[in-house]
């Protein structure tokens, strides 16, 4: 997949001054870094670049500032990511005019430097071609290691793309290679499980897929919308009630390409939406007129399993059910935990993405098992919808 877009293995980076776009958007606790995996991802590639000698410039956004606000600023962030990749990382006060300038032009060969915030700057998000260019002028190439931000054609994510030699970091690639395994030439059958609350957030997604996959499994509320839409009584339950010609239109999709829908087949009931809340299993045809649908069934796990035994590759995004709330995550992490034993006896090429997804794959302890786990919500989901990313666009081999 990577041939098709230009990375680290197709520039020398020796003494070059190289504008390095991460994601640094790392949560917080009392001025802190209280979670470091998004610096631990983008650390392979600054540490090459300045073991190769190239003067590496991290660019990032952090949080949603309305121009310069100090709560927002990356200085304690770079402080935190200097032990994370074992050297000094210098800091300076913004990222474009003098202070920039200034600290890119003391760098020497294998040195890190943090600019300030990008956006503290609004013409950041506007992509606006005179920051474009004031940014360039900071660097001699242009690497973008930040998959999570590459949905977005903003000045650092995208438009310098259009100024320098622009290539790939490591994380971008490795995210490339997963999802061209994926959905771009996966080894078939390929099964996708698409759960969460809400159809309407993910129609484009399930419209795409009905094309690309060998069997589609839909859980969590977004099926309650689907089984309501084919007359199934579901009590209390969480749905799209007047999505309903939506679901039944997806389903006729999904038919005319051969691609088959995986729909609950019995349900965990509760009374109320609390943890430990007493329910039952019912079976469809069954379901309490003042009861809600809060988990697949144990005749759906069963289901669920028997089709990822059947597939080679699977796609996952959202969650089987409340899966927060005990014992409403049995079919989530059931299904998680027989994926992940698919994928270890090599038989299942497994991708996984979506904040609840990498959640309840670290609440069954086998988000390390799958073969990639993207932590690139927005820019993960754009990509499974079929669009293209601007980001990753500008990569391309021309």
């Amino acid at each position: 997949m990577t041939n098709k877009f230009r990375t680290l293995d197709d520039v020398d980076v020796k003494g070059k001054r190289v504008l390095l776009r991460v994601d640094l958007n790392v949560p917080m606790d009392n001025g802190r870094v209280s979670d470091a995996t998004r610096l631990e991802r983008v650390a392979p590639t600054i540490t090459e670049i300045a073991d190769k000698g190239g003067k590496v410039i991290l660019l990032a956004h952090f949080g949603r500032p309305k121009g310069r606000d100090a709560k927002e600023s990356l200085k304690p962030v770079a402080e935190a990511l200097s032990k994370v990749v074992n050297k000094p990382v210098a800091f300076a006060e913004d990222c474009i005019g003098e202070p920039a300038a200034k600290a890119v032009a003391s760098l020497k060969d294998g040195d890190i430097l943090c600019l300030e915030n990008t956006r503290f700057h609004p013409e950041e998000e506007k992509n606006d071609p005179d920051f474009v260019a004031e940014l360039a002028r900071l660097g001699d190439i242009w690497i973008n290691d930040a998959f999570s931000a590459a949905h977005r054609a903003h000045a650092s994510t995208e438009g310098l793309g259009h100024k320098l030699p622009a290539y790939a970091g490591r994380t971008v690639q490795a995210e490339l290679d997963a999802l061209e395994k994926a959905l771009g030439s996966p080894t078939k059958p390929v099964i996708a499980i698409i759960g969460g609350a809400k159809v309407s957030t993910k129609i484009d997604l399930l419209e795409n897929l009905v094309n690309k996959v060998d069997a589609l499994v839909i859980g969590g509320g977004m099926a309650n919308t689907f089984l309501h839409a084919q007359g199934v009584g579901i009590g209390k339950s969480l749905a799209e009630k007047d999505l309903a010609a939506t679901a039944l239109r997806i389903m006729e999709k999904a038919e005319a390409a051969n691609c088959a829908i995986i729909l609950p087949v019995d349900a965990t009931v509760a009374y109320r939406f609390a943890a430990n809340a007493p329910s039952h299993a019912y079976g469809l045809d069954a379901i309490p007129a003042d009861g809600m649908i809060l988990d697949v069934g144990p005749q759906s796990i069963a289901r669920i399993h028997a089709a990822i035994d059947d597939a080679a590759t699977l796609v996952w995004n959202g969650p089987l059910g409340a899966f927060e709330m005990q014992p409403f995550d049995r079919g989530t992490m059931a299904a998680a935990k027989h994926a992940a034993e698919r994928t270890k006896a090599k038989k299942l090429v497994s991708i996984a993405g979506g904040g609840d997804t990498v959640a309840a794959l670290n609440q069954a302890h086998v988000a390390g098992q799958f073969t990639y786990v993207s932590t690139a919500g927005g820019a993960f989901l754009e990509w499974m919808e079929g669009k293209p990313l601007p980001g990753v666009e500008v990569l391309r081999t021309k």
